[in-house]
């Protein structure tokens, strides 16, 4: 029975929707060659074809030969490309080989002359449904970091990304970093009305360096907002990838990265001494900054290394000694909850998340758009007048983040957003039990980690923090080391933009509270 039979034997059906859904029905569904039709469905593209049935020699019994399915779902996510050539339809997409891998598969079907008009409305509504806010053909400049996983990042890019953007028509240029900075160079020459994104094949380090490539031009503030800055996890965290993209497979960081939606992004101005930079993912000192950088002789353990790290460093239960200065927006943890739920339901377009994001302030030179100017000043500037400078002796960790996740399974800031306008500060005492210690970084992992109670989590605007008492020491910025020394910190709210899977909210299980959050 047909589905407009179906309609009409219904006595309950309203006549008056007959029309609608028959004309729905008619308009979603193509047929195509002589067994096959693709429909457009909620979120699949559904293709029923009988040539996909297959005889097997024997079912399980042994007794009646088998038949495959003849239907397919292919999600609207994963759609890379539709087009009518001179007699075909061609539909590529990404086909999950296994859960964390794709690889651009075809399908391809004879069209009839007559149809092609009807049938190129259809293609036309497929990219609609297959791209909605993101933006098709995508101009991409790619950076490969030819040291980055541990020396296979061309390779991968070869293998699993490039072919991903080929099918998916983007435009593509390919660089090859030569040395540490280089990308910073190439940032700050870069045509960026060329290009829509930078796509670092890398890890954490290349997209720190891009953004502060951009920084660095005269057009600072338009070139930060125009263009995206993307990464193709190829490092050993892949902390933004797993933030924005949900993983760290080259070839779904890709297939996100075709379907990114634009989003602005918090940037953080460190000053240190003279110099002022742009920090995207975090700040640290203590046990986190010296699990990360005192173990840079371990990368081949990959992520492990940062655990190995955490664990020798507990049983020294060492402290870090230092004067901080917090400017506080959000203090207790019920009311980031609150926030938090605030923000998931709070979808707005780009155009209002930008112009939310807008900074006020003049820009640091009034000739140009360069970088905004600093409201709280530098490091050398004297304390800001409603900051209390307090004296934290017994400082275990030190840990301020812009995105959630700081490696793998690794939500650390399960309260930050890309574009709330806050940095997110936790802060540990280094003299509590080991084994209190040890049930903290557990808790990360399980999601747990927001609501202990050894756990001080605030949401901030900016901060100054003086080391004391050591000679030399560990700071990280953005994974990369910085000299040991008084540094300040400045969010500016929306800065930066990047390419996210919704455009709002970072992946992964945010806080929730009694039906707060998510």
């Amino acid at each position: 029975m047909s589905t407009g039979d179906a309609i009409i034997s219904n006595p309950f059906a309203d006549p008056s929707l007959h029309d609608d859904q028959h004309r729905f029905v008619q308009d979603s569904t193509l047929s195509v060659g002589r067994n096959a039709s693709l429909t457009l469905g909620t979120d699949s593209l559904i293709v029923l074809d009988e040539g996909f049935t297959r005889k097997e020699p024997i079912n399980c019994c042994g007794l009646i030969p088998s038949k495959s399915k003849t239907t397919k779902a292919i999600p609207f996510f994963n759609i890379l490309w539709a087009e009518l050539s001179e007699f075909d339809i061609v539909i590529h997409y990404a086909h999950h080989v296994s859960m964390d891998v794709v690889r651009v598969a075809v399908i391809e079907y004879l069209v009839d002359k007559p149809e092609r008009t009807r049938v190129t409305t259809w293609v036309s509504k497929l990219l609609d449904r297959a791209y909605g806010e993101s933006q098709r053909n995508k101009r991409i400049k790619v950076l490969i970091n030819p040291y980055g996983g541990k020396g296979s990042a061309q390779k991968w890019y070869t293998r699993d990304i490039e072919p991903i953007f080929t099918a998916a028509r983007c435009r593509v240029d390919v660089e090859r970093t030569q040395f540490q900075g280089h990308a910073v160079e190439i940032a700050e020459k870069l045509d960026t009305d060329a290009y829509d994104v930078i796509a670092s094949c890398s890890g954490d380090g290349l997209p720190h360096e891009v953004f502060n490539g951009l920084g660095k031009k005269r057009d600072a503030r338009r070139a930060l907002s125009n263009i995206a800055v993307v990464q193709l996890p190829c490092g050993s965290g892949n902390a933004m990838s797993w933030s924005l993209n949900g993983t760290d497979s080259n070839s779904m960081a890709a297939l996100c990265i075709v379907k990114g939606v634009r989003t602005p992004l918090d940037l953080v101005s460190i000053t240190q001494g003279e110099r002022r930079t742009l920090s995207f993912l975090s700040q640290s000192l203590g046990i986190v900054a010296e699990s990360d950088l005192g173990t840079e002789n371990l990368r081949w353990l990959g992520s492990a290394r940062f655990t190995y790290g955490f664990f020798v460093r507990i049983l020294r239960k060492t402290i870090y000694p230092c004067d901080l200065a917090v400017k506080v927006e959000i203090g207790t943890k019920a009311e980031i909850k609150q926030h938090c739920h605030t923000q998931y339901h709070s979808r707005l377009s780009m155009e209002e998340r930008r112009r939310v994001s807008e900074q006020p302030e003049p820009s640091s030179s009034p000739d140009d758009e360069g970088l905004p100017a600093l409201k709280y000043g530098t490091i050398a500037d004297d304390l800001p007048v409603d900051w209390n400078i307090v004296p934290y002796d017994n400082l275990g960790n030190f840990y301020a983040g812009n995105m959630k996740y700081m490696a793998p399974d690794s939500p650390f800031f399960s309260a930050a957003f890309p574009n709330d306008g806050y940095l997110d500060l936790i802060t540990i005492d280094g003299d509590i039990r080991r084994s209190t210690a040890v049930k903290l970084m557990l808790s990360v992992e399980s999601g747990k980690f927001f609501d202990m109670p050894e756990v001080l989590y605030r949401k901030i605007t900016g901060y100054r923090i003086v080391p004391r008492g050591q000679k030399d020491g560990y700071i990280s910025i953005d994974g990369e080391r910085v000299p040991f020394a008084p540094f300040q910190a400045e969010v500016h709210h929306g800065l930066g933009t990047v390419l996210s899977k919704n455009g709002h909210v970072y992946e992964g299980k945010g806080v929730s509270s009694s039906g707060l959050g998510e």
